[in-house]
């Protein structure tokens, strides 16, 4: 038995469910921390800084329930029109981020890969990214997606033009390419479809976040903002997960477990 079967059996347990009602990839729309900030009279900062925090949190929580993949939609490429000052600080908390979990990572055995588009992010950022990526590149315990500088638009767009330069090229023959072969051109080439996705601060959208990847996932959306999101928020969200009737396009709906 596998790490992560041993991690998801102890873990619906815990929770009275079936083990197979345990999500393999949860992506999670991470918003809110400005709002929390401003309830509280705190500058926005202040939100970004305790959101940094909630991640280490639930990424924990991740391995320790046996997730194989977590997805953070973390800056999407419409967020570059945010104030510059607010841009300056998410940049330089993603340096020292970078930089502090790398223990943690190693030791959870946890890979961390960079998925959206390289330009437009400061060298800094990327070379902690880059080092980071490196460090990890052998872990074989959870994936985590970091979506930086993404948009599933643009995630599509990239695919497509890779498609045609390997047609032109002729390493492939257009008559080929299915929705499996598309796959293999995305940012998450190689990882299981989304299952759950999670969103916080109430907002009913998907606001250009893995289209490809969530179309057959369930969605949990949750008036908590992303800051004062934990585990006991994780709980309720694979709870309600295994209640789902999951569809695929099928006419009879199959349950989770």
């Amino acid at each position: 038995m596998s790490d992560f079967s041993v991690k998801k059996t102890e873990t619906a347990n815990r929770l009275g469910i079936d083990p197979t009602a345990v999500p393999a990839h949860i992506a999670i729309i991470m918003d809110g921390n400005g709002r929390w900030a401003t309830q509280r009279g705190l500058p926005r900062f202040r939100g970004h800084e305790q959101g940094a925090r909630v991640v280490e949190t639930i990424a924990q929580y991740c391995v320790d329930t046996g997730i194989e993949y977590l997805t953070l939609y973390s800056f999407s490429m419409q967020n570059w029109k945010r104030p510059k000052e607010e841009i300056d600080f998410l940049m330089q908390l993603y340096v020292v981020y970078l930089e502090a979990i790398r223990p943690k990572l190693m030791e959870n055995k946890t890979r961390l890969l960079h998925l959206g588009r390289r330009d437009k992010l400061p060298q800094t950022v990327l070379d902690a990214l880059d080092e980071t990526m490196r460090l990890t590149a052998k872990n074989t315990g959870l994936t985590i997606g970091l979506a930086l500088n993404y948009a599933a638009q643009s995630e599509i767009a990239d695919a497509a033009a890779k498609i045609a330069r390997d047609c032109i090229a002729g390493k492939i023959k257009p008559e080929l390419i299915d929705e499996n072969r598309f796959a293999d051109f995305l940012y998450t080439a190689g990882w299981r479809d989304v299952d759950l996705v999670i969103r916080t601060s109430g907002e009913m959208r998907i606001s250009n976040f893995m289209l490809w990847q969530v179309a057959y996932a369930e969605f949990y959306v949750t008036p908590t903002y992303w800051p004062d999101f934990s585990a006991q928020e994780m709980d309720k969200a694979i709870l309600a997960y295994s209640q789902r009737n999951r569809r695929f396009g099928d006419v009879n709906p199959a349950p989770v477990r």
